[in-house]
C-alpha cells in the first residue's frame, strides 16, 4: 500500500502494518523512521536490530534478525537500511522471499534513498513496496519551499511574512538538511510568535547547495532570476564550465529533438520513452517548457551553445559565465529565438 506522507501520523496511531518501506529525500526518510521506531516501542515492539546493507554485508543475516526468537518472549523491530539501492542479486531474492512471507511478531522497516526509475522496477523491490506501507519523501521543489519553512516553523510556534519566507528559501535551496538546521536555530534564537525580515537575514546563513540538477530545473521552468542566481552560485563553488555547458546544451538538445517529434504530430509519451524520460515531475516541466518555446528559439540556442563549445575550448573569445546566462536568459523567454 502507497502511503502520502501527511498520512503517516494518523497510520501510526493505528496497529503498524509487518513492514514499511520508506525511500527519497534523507531528512524527511530519518524523521518518518523515527516516528515508525517511536510508535513501535508504543506498541510492545521492545526490542531492536539495526542491519546495514553496505559493502560486504550477508544478507542472511536479514532472516536470522527475523527468525531469532527473542529470550523474552517480545516483539522485535528489524530495522533495515539500503544506503545504495542496490542489493545484488542475492540481495535482491532474499528480500522477495521475506516479503513474501513477513515472519510473526517482527516489524521490519526497510530504508532506502532516493530511487531511480531502474530501481523501481525492479522485481525485488516491487516485492517489498506490494508487500508493505510504502512511503515516497520527495524533496520539496523551490516553489513549495517557502510553504514547507512555513510549517516548519509553525510547529515550534512561530511564523514568518512572505518574504522572510522566500529568503530563507533563496538560502537554503537544494540543502534540506541545512533548512531543517537553520529553522530550528531560529527556535533558539527567538521565543515563539511572527519572526521579523530583519530577524531572519540576521540569523540564516547562506547555505544553498547549488546543482547542475536545480540549474537544469529552473531552465525548464524559465524562471530567469533563479537561473542567474545558480549560475552564480556555480560559479562561486568552482563548477567547471565544460559541465555547466553539457548541462545546458544536453537540456536543449533534449528540448529540441521533442519539439521537433511534436511539431510533426508525435505523440509526447512515445517522445519521451525514446528519450528514456520516466519520471513523471520531469515530464510536467518539459511539457510547459515545450509550450513556452517554439522550434526557431530552440535551434537558435543550439547554436549558441555550439558558440560557448568553442569559447571553453579556447577557440573562441569570450567571457563564458556572461554567455552561460545569456544563453539560460533567452530559453526562459517565450518562443523568442
Amino acid at each position: 500500500m502507497n502511503l502520502r506522507p501527511d498520512d503517516l501520523a494518523a497510520q501510526l496511531e493505528r496497529p503498524l502494518a509487518p513492514l514499511w518501506v520508506l525511500h527519497g529525500n534523507e531528512l524527511l526518510t530519518l524523521e518518518a523512521a523515527d516516528a515508525i521506531r517511536a510508535a513501535a516501542r508504543r506498541q510492545g515492539f521492545d526490542e531492536r536490530e539495526t542491519l546495514v546493507a553496505d559493502a560486504g554485508f550477508r544478507w542472511d543475516a536479514l532472516m536470522l534478525a527475523a527468525g531469532n526468537l527473542s529470550l523474552f518472549g517480545t516483539s522485535r523491530l528489524v530495522d533495515l537500511r539500503i544506503p545504495t539501492a542496490k542489493p545484488g542479486r542475492d540481495g535482491g531474492d532474499i528480500l522477495q522471499r521475506y516479503a513474501a512471507a513477513l515472519p510473526d511478531g517482527v516489524l521490519t522497516l526497510i530504508t532506502l534513498p532516493l530511487l531511480d526509475w531502474l530501481v523501481r522496477k525492479s522485481a525485488w523491490f516491487k516485492a517489498i513496496a506490494e508487500a508493505g506501507v510504502t512511503i515516497e519523501f520527495d524533496t520539496p521543489s523551490r516553489e513549495r519551499l517557502p510553504a514547507w519553512i512555513a510549517r516548519r516553523l509553525g510547529a515550534q510556534n512561530q511564523s514568518a511574512s512572505a518574504e522572510a519566507l522566500e529568503f530563507i528559501a533563496d538560502h537554503v535551496e537544494g540543502n534540506l538538511l541545512a533548512a531543517h538546521q537553520e529553522i530550528r536555530k531560529l527556535g533558539l534564537l527567538h521565543g515563539e510568535g511572527k519572526l521579523t525580515l530583519a530577524e531572519v537575514e540576521a540569523a540564516v546563513l547562506n547555505v544553498a547547495r547549488y546543482d547542475i540538477t536545480l540549474l537544469r530545473q529552473a531552465l525548464l521552468e524559465g524562471d530567469p532570476a533563479r537561473c542567474v542566481r545558480l549560475l552564480d552560485g556555480l560559479r562561486g563553488e568552482g563548477t567547471p564550465p565544460p559541465l555547466v555547458l553539457w548541462a545546458l546544451a544536453s537540456e536543449i538538445r533534449t528540448l529540441a529533438t521533442l519539439r521537433a517529434g511534436s511539431d510533426t504530430g508525435q505523440p509526447l509519451p512515445a517522445l519521451f520513452k525514446a528519450e528514456r524520460i520516466f519520471d513523471a515531475a520531469r515530464q510536467r516541466t518539459i511539457r510547459a517548457a515545450l509550450t513556452r518555446l517554439a522550434h526557431p528559439a530552440l535551434q537558435a540556442a543550439l547554436l549558441h551553445a555550439a558558440r560557448l563549445d568553442r569559447m571553453v575550448k579556447g577557440i573562441a573569445r569570450g567571457e563564458i559565465w556572461d554567455e552561460f546566462q545569456h544563453l539560460a536568459l533567452r530559453l526562459c523567454r517565450r518562443g523568442l529565438p
